[in-house]
């Protein structure tokens, strides 16, 4: 028995050739193809999404495409409805997949199926063509045999793992492999290397540069005993036939470039474009760490949905992370889209961002501060009505008061920046949502002087006698309170701060007396004089 004749019956169900599949498959006409390739085994890791955001930028800045493929081979760890999960995190997001899933059984484009446990024929096609070509050998060593193996590797002081002389089952006759498939036992398909570790491999990185490092010549298993293939050998089949120009991914896979260039070079392919993207960092106590899944809320995409953070805040923010010429780049186009700015795989970091909340925060606040107050009521009202109910029937009930809260200070130079993300709305504003003020005590000290008592009773009767309050009013009698009651600065504003919202800081004096109008005005005015 030859290979040819042991891979007709060790997979009889690859009837299509690799030659058929070349042709199913073409090359593509548009330039860079890239893509995203998430694991359905939980939620997308903010990492995730900025890979997939640099990824899509990359392919359709130069009108390529970018398409979602789901690697979904490890069935022990996949959860249920985990391709919809991935969808899902993405939305609202300005990342467009042009193929690809579109739920949990459909999808788009024509180089599918776009997850990988509905290709296993396409796999054994292209392991039967190794196995004919001797590139590949059948397995048999057990998990026992392996654990052993490793033991003693461990004693020896050597690299772990089968390969050379460890590999027992390299050298099988088809006849034996045979033999030993007739009696049952389990098998995997590996990898027959040809690399030697004394031997370097060199290639570039788009980001990293010019890298060097030892061949592989580790007999990796190409299909497990369920007939999936591992990542690496999946990896490499459908990169090839998905025609994928550029594979762009976190740094946790830089290890494997040696394993991917030899499968590459075993199949006949070319290799694609590496580009390995340095991990978020967090600040750990006096050292940094990876941004973890376990530890980091906010290391879940999901977190920003459900705080309310606008998606157009985290990719502002995330951008910093991609391009270091993207900060010189938005302070000269404050007004631009983000995808105006060019991204260029050289000027991303090779040391990994640090993540910082409160810099999320500024930018968010920021990002808001340019929006128009029916933008900032809608994009609320939406957020809201899927995760606070009360703020969705406080934006329903009372809109035009929010919309003139939101309208205040909005534009300009100087543009009001207070909120962060929607889930703020009810703490920074609720003194003009309720009437129940919770007066600190210090304040309370502040607003029994003679001097405060003589400035808000003048106050309340000039409101009184007037039919209208807007700003000239309001900045008129300000300026008059100055001149009969002799005070100004902190003394003047503090007090009838104070008094209408029981807080220290917040929107302009007039912005306060516009939105609360003249009957709620007084009324805060007369129990600041009561209390």
């Amino acid at each position: 028995m030859n290979n040819t004749e042991l891979a007709d019956i060790l997979l009889p169900d690859s009837t299509m050739t690799p030659a058929q599949y070349e042709t199913k498959y073409p090359p593509r006409k548009a330039g860079i193809i890239t893509r995203f390739a998430p694991s359905p085994t939980g939620y997308l890791h903010i990492g995730g999404l900025l890979a997939a955001l640099v990824e899509e930028r990359i392919a359709h800045q130069d009108g390529g495409i970018f398409y979602l493929r789901i690697e979904d081979t490890d069935k022990k760890r996949e959860v249920e409805n985990g391709v919809s999960a991935i969808i899902e995190a993405f939305s609202g997001f300005p990342i467009v997949f042009d193929e690809g899933p579109v739920d949990e059984t459909n999808e788009k484009g024509a180089y599918g199926p776009y997850v990988q446990s509905r290709r296993k024929a396409i796999y054994q096609a292209y392991c039967k063509e190794l196995l004919r070509q001797g590139k590949a050998y059948t397995c048999f060593l057990s998990e026992a045999e392996l654990e052993g193996m490793k033991k003693d590797q461990e004693k020896s002081g050597v690299k772990t793992g089968c390969y050379g002389r460890w590999a027992r089952h390299r050298d099988i006759t088809p006849d034996d492999a045979k033999a030993r498939i007739e009696r049952g036992e389990p098998y995997v398909f590996r990898l027959r290397s040809s690399g030697s570790d004394i031997r370097r491999i060199e290639f570039t990185d788009a980001i990293r540069g010019r890298i060097e490092m030892p061949e592989n010549d580790f007999d990796i298993v190409l299909l497990k005993t369920d007939g999936l293939p591992t990542y690496h050998f999946a990896h490499a089949v459908d990169d090839h036939l998905m025609r994928t120009t550029h594979v762009i991914r976190g740094e946790e896979w830089l290890s494997s470039v040696p394993v991917h260039l030899e499968l590459f070079a075993s199949l006949g392919f070319n290799a694609p474009v590496y580009a390995h993207i340095s991990p978020i960092m967090k600040e750990d106590g006096t050292s940094r760490r990876k941004l973890s899944k376990r530890h980091d809320p906010e290391a879940a995409v999901h977190f920003y949905h459900e705080a309310g953070y606008p998606v157009s805040s985290v990719i502002e923010y995330l951008m910093n992370f991609i391009d270091t010429g993207y900060e010189e780049w938005r302070a000269k186009n404050p007004l631009l889209p983000v995808n105006d700015f060019r991204i260029d795989l050289s000027r991303m970091s090779v040391s990994g961002g640090l993540f910082d909340m409160q810099k999320l925060a500024s930018v968010s606040q920021d990002v808001i501060s340019r929006t128009t107050a029916e933008d900032v009521y809608e994009s609320a009202l939406t957020w809201a009505k899927r995760y606070d109910s009360p703020l969705a029937d406080i934006l329903t009930q009372r809109r035009e008061l929010m919309l003139s809260i939101f309208a205040s200070g909005r534009g300009g130079p100087k543009a009001r920046k207070d909120i962060a993300k929607w889930s703020d709305i009810p703490s920074l504003y609720d003194h003009f949502i309720t009437d129940d003020l919770n007066m600190p005590s210090p304040m309370h000290e502040v607003l029994v002087s003679a001097e405060c008592r003589r400035l808000l009773s003048f106050i309340h009767e000039r409101v009184a006698n007037t039919a209208t309050i807007d700003s000239a009013f309001v900045q008129g009698i300000l300026k008059d309170a100055q001149k009969e009651i002799g005070v100004k600065g902190k003394a003047l504003y503090h007090p009838i701060r104070y008094a209408l919202t029981a807080r220290e800081s917040g929107l302009d004096l007039d912005a306060i007396f516009m939105i609360l109008g003249k009957e709620r005005t007084l009324s805060r005015l007369k129990n600041a004089l009561e209390g």
